[in-house]
């Protein structure tokens, strides 16, 4: 490579205002030359800026018209951001430009040359869902088996082949699934020709087809934009570069900017290759730095400089600022998640106290299980989070596919648990099915649990199968503690095979795990104890009322803060997630902490940035670890990271951390001993110990820190007295302010340890602790 070094000109002394604001190395980019160029644009160095100048210069000195431009970015948001500058630095109209992503200029050239293409005028583009159920019509067609030939994966793998350039005919059959699939690709392809439809990957693929064979079609464009600008230029992948490639003739210019440094999504067939491919091909001359950082203090560029250096692969620069050193980056070691999570929590508000808007602290990780802990963390202390590019923990649909399934548990009749499940993964189980199920059950007035053996033929054995393996995961999670019953039915449910066989499964399964994770972290915190039993209490209410021994020791259950009721484990986690699913979620508008994966954080930056769990196995995560090309993406995810900080940073791992349901014990990632040690402060915890401290901000906080039974009561004389002093007896009629009236059943222990058993007729029998429930005696 050989940089051009800009000349040392003033940009304000340029005499044009659109110059005015550049550094040298910006205005040496924005004016070369009509050649090809690379412009390796560091993190927070004014690309766009640079971009949108570009443009605008060479249409304002004449050097191309308007209609001679084309741009590409990856984002809708990121050409809406340059057709506004430019709608700015512009007299003119520019809603007509060529400037937009990949797939919107493609669906502009097919719209101008709908006959050439194959295409009917007005044809229509199929979304990702409406790609997923046309491979269902096909499947369905063919008589294959969905639960073989899943449509979701199956629009994965046309997806995929189409943008590696393949047709049906292109792809490489190695085995039996594969011939199959490619069955299935070319049935696929002939239905979308019939109906006039394309997908996304269509979009492009048919443009690039079209550019390659018909010579007078790429000689037009190719002599029509002289000027072809590309944003992001390092997660183009094979198809797009190819594209590109066609465009780009004789005497053209391409002016690509990226940062090969920022290149994080192999994942999704990004090739950071492309730009030394382009470098080389093109015989590029102008390869311009932009290493001037307008974003980030001194201390956080040196941290970021340091660790990318470490990768052998890259076209090399380094960010510099003029804004001074600024914090240090502090780095902290916690005791555990929790700990780590509180500290989090805990520099957050002193940071708004001291005047920092929650909406400028981030706090990044790797996974997106990781999001859990720290969830829990704001939820409990009451701080308003919002979860960034996904949805908080509890509302994902793998962790609410899961607690349906422990729903079931608990209440075979809830309805919406029933119908979140019976047919996920897929049992046979159809819309025509679950119609006459719901028709039986407003007949006779009960749940569709309890209506089944009303639906005839083969749907009714199928929902009869699905009740039958409710009943069998409850039978085999007798007398399990939570994290084992949670552990069976992600298990037995299909859960995990389903999320195995995923194409992208395998972060939901992580978030699978986390749920494990989260119910260990909730009996411990909450009192009942890491191996208490968690069935349903209401179950074994006939056993303790006939004077047989508890199936569930007493030490196992809590009493409700607000009703008295006495819970399960399992009830109280259930209600537990529940409550953190629909609470404390941001507001439009609402101050909060933004939570997000560093993935999602990409191209954003805030005045404060947390980033946590920075352990060996997670971050860098374990399946780069014996890999080179995968430790240099985590690599440059890490420096990503690190440069969306504009003030301060803050590093953190903890010694041990909850995965699988176990206590795991970590070393700290590598990447700490790729920092340089000048810029960075050592904070020693606190306080040392398991959870950094629960006490009060615990959102059960009310559970005492002990089991509040013994494991052998004892039973005692069928009259107690109350906490109040009120004198209760078995067999006496009470009243409760959620449950109404009701007759005392059972009476046990003493003193504040004092709970009764009461029949409430419709809401059934209830345990309920005497010195949380009110209860009114009824004479």
């Amino acid at each position: 490579m050989t940089p051009h070094t800009p000349d040392p000109v003033d940009a304000s002394a340029s005499g044009n205002p659109l110059l005015r604001h550049l550094n040298p190395e910006q205005l040496a980019a924005v004016t070369l030359p009509a050649r090809h160029a690379l412009i390796l644009a560091g993190a927070g160095s004014g690309k766009t800026r640079v971009l949108t100048t570009r443009i605008a210069w060479l249409v304002q000195t004449g050097q191309v018209s308007p209609a001679g431009v084309m741009a590409v970015t990856f984002t809708n948001k990121a050409a809406k951001e340059m057709l506004t500058r430019l709608g700015t630095m512009l007299p003119i109209p520019v809603r007509g430009m060529w400037i937009g992503t990949f797939h919107g200029l493609c669906n502009r050239f097919l719209r101008a040359h709908w006959k050439l293409a194959g295409l009917p005028q007005s044809f229509q583009i199929l979304d990702a869902q409406d790609q997923v159920s046309a491979v269902r019509r096909v499947i369905k067609a063919m008589n294959l088996d969905e639960e073989r030939y899943v449509p979701k994966q199956v629009a994965w793998f046309i997806a995929g082949s189409k943008e590696e350039g393949l047709r049906p005919r292109d792809v490489s059959v190695r085995d039996e699934q594969t011939r199959k699939l490619v069955e299935i690709y070319q049935a696929y392809e002939d239905q979308c020709q019939r109906e006039g439809v394309v997908d996304f990957a269509e979009l492009l693929l048919r443009t690039y087809e079209l550019m390659r064979d018909n010579a007078a079609l790429r000689e037009h464009y190719q002599h029509r934009f002289r000027h072809i600008l590309v944003d992001e230029f390092q997660d183009t992948n094979r198809l797009q570069y190819a594209w590109l490639k066609l465009f780009a003739g004789p005497g053209n210019s391409v002016f690509a900017v990226g940062d090969d440094d920022q290149s994080i999504y192999a994942f999704r067939g990004a090739q950071v290759g492309n730009m030394s491919d382009f470098e080389r091909e093109f015989h590029v001359e102008h390869v311009i730095k932009l290493e001037r950082n307008y974003r980030s203090y001194g201390n956080i560029l040196d941290a970021a400089n340091e660790l990318i250096s470490h990768n052998r692969r890259r076209l090399g620069k380094n960010l510099r600022t003029e804004a001074g050193p600024g914090e240090p980056v502090r780095v902290y070691e916690a005791t555990s998640d929790f700990a780590e999570a509180q500290w989090v929590l805990e520099e957050a508000q002193q940071l708004h106290r001291e005047g920092t808007p929650r909406s400028e602290i981030a706090i990044l990780y790797r996974s997106n299980a990781q999001s859990r802990v720290l969830e829990s963390t704001l939820f409990n202390a009451g701080i308003p989070y919002r979860v960034y590019g996904g949805l908080r923990f509890f509302e994902r649909a793998e962790i609410k596919h899961a607690l349906a399934y422990l729903r079931l548990l608990e209440n075979p009749n809830d309805d919406t648990s029933y119908l979140r499940v019976v047919n996920f993964p897929t049992r046979g189980i159809g819309a025509r099915t679950l119609e006459q199920l719901q028709d039986a059950a407003r007949t006779s007035g009960r749940s569709l649990y309890q209506s089944v053996g009303a639906v005839a033929g083969k749907g009714g054995a199928n929902l009869a199968a699905f009740n039958a393996l409710v009943d069998a995961m409850r039978e085999a999670t007798r007398g399990l503690t939570l994290r084992e019953i949670i552990e069976h039915v992600l298990e037995a449910s299909g859960l995990q095979d389903y999320y195995r066989n995923e194409k992208e499964g395998r972060e939901r399964l992580e978030n699978l795990d986390e749920l494990v994770n989260a119910a260990e972290a909730f009996v411990t915190q909450e009192g009942f104890g890491k191996d208490a039993v968690a069935l349903p209490i209401d179950e074994q209410a006939g056993a303790i009322a006939d004077g047989d021994p508890p199936a569930v020791a007493l030490a196992d259950i809590v009493p409700d803060a607000e009703t008295g009721e006495i819970i399960s484990p399992l009830a109280a986690f259930l209600t537990h997630a529940a409550l953190e699913a629909g609470d404390n979620q941001a507001q439009a508008g609402q101050d909060a902490i933004q939570l997000m994966t560093v993935h999602a954080a990409k191209g954003l930056e805030f005045d404060c940035v947390f980033i946590t769990g920075l352990e060996e196995g997670l971050f860098p995560h374990e399946n780069a670890l014996s890999d080179f090309d995968g430790l240099e993406e985590e690599r440059r995810l890490m420096y990503v990271a690190i440069t969306r900080a504009r003030k301060r940073l803050y590093l953190s791992h903890s010694q041990t951390r909850m995965l699988h349901g176990q206590t795991r014990y970590n070393i700290r990632s590598r990447f700490f001993d790729e920092l340089p040690e000048h810029a960075l402060k050592w904070i020693t915890p606190k306080v040392q110990g398991f959870g950094g401290g629960r006490g009060a901000q615990s959102g059960w906080g009310s559970a005492p820190a002990t089991p509040p039974w013994s494991a052998a009561p004892a039973k005692i004389e069928p009259r107690v007295a109350t906490s109040d002093g009120v004198a209760l007896r078995v067999g006496q009629s009470v009243f409760h302010n959620k449950f109404g009236e009701g007759m005392i059943v059972t009476l046990e222990g003493s003193g504040n340890d004092a709970r009764a058993q009461i029949n409430f007729g419709r809401h059934g029998l209830k345990w309920l602790a005497l010195s949380v429930a009110k209860l009114t005696p009824i004479e």
